[in-house]
């Protein structure tokens, strides 16, 4: 009553063979992914040069500021007199 209800079949199902140099004890389901010296140098380095820039950029975006600040000054007191 219980019990599954296969449809009858003409061919049976395929059978599943290892080899013997892969036991199915030692299989692995996703190949190992393995990441040479020079790739995480490379992301590395570009950090550093990314970094680098953007320290740049925020740098020049502060003295811009400043001198723009500085300049406003000097023409609203230009102005006054």
């Amino acid at each position: 009553m219980f019990l599954p209800k296969y449809p009858d079949s003409q061919t049976p199902p395929p059978a599943h063979t290892h080899s013997p140099a892969d036991p199915p004890s030692v299989r692995r389901p996703f190949p190992q992914i393995s990441i040479s010296t020079g790739a995480v140098a490379a992301v590395l380095v570009g950090g550093v040069v990314l970094t680098a820039l953007l320290a740049a950029v925020a740098v020049t975006a502060m003295s811009v500021a400043i001198a723009a600040v500085v300049l406003r000054s000097m023409l609203r007191d230009q102005h006054h007199r």
